[in-house]
């Protein structure tokens, strides 16, 4: 078992960001943590995607390699996810700066009563 995990250390890696990003979303109160968190939780689903499209001794997708290749679609996958998670945290980040402006705190707390008060 321990042989198998330390062969394979990025799915211990993938599963530690995917803790870690859970629990910062789910576990703290400021809202800018909650984005950070969803970003180590990205990041871990982008590290199981790799690390599950390597293939021991293959060569790149090109023709004049022989056999074994790799796919490149797990790649191109991940680098479309990239970009949307940038934005994603972009949009999150100006909402963040937004909320702030108008209400002068990111705690998820004070934020709900404020709110149920109006």
């Amino acid at each position: 078992m321990i042989e198998a995990l330390a062969a394979r250390y990025y799915y211990l890696g993938t599963f530690l960001l995917l803790g870690v990003g859970a629990y910062m979303m789910i576990g703290n109160r400021n809202l800018v943590k909650k984005v950070i968190g969803m970003n180590l939780f990205q990041t871990g689903i982008f590290l199981f995607f790799i690390a599950s499209a390597y293939v021991e001794g293959a060569n790149p997708p090109v023709l004049t390699a022989e056999a074994p290749h790799v796919s490149p679609l797990p790649h191109v996958l991940i680098l479309t996810a990239i970009v949307v998670g940038v934005a994603l945290t972009a949009v999150a980040l100006g909402l963040l700066v937004r909320i702030y402006d108008e209400y002068g705190t990111l705690d998820a707390d004070v934020l709900w009563e404020v709110r149920h008060d109006e």
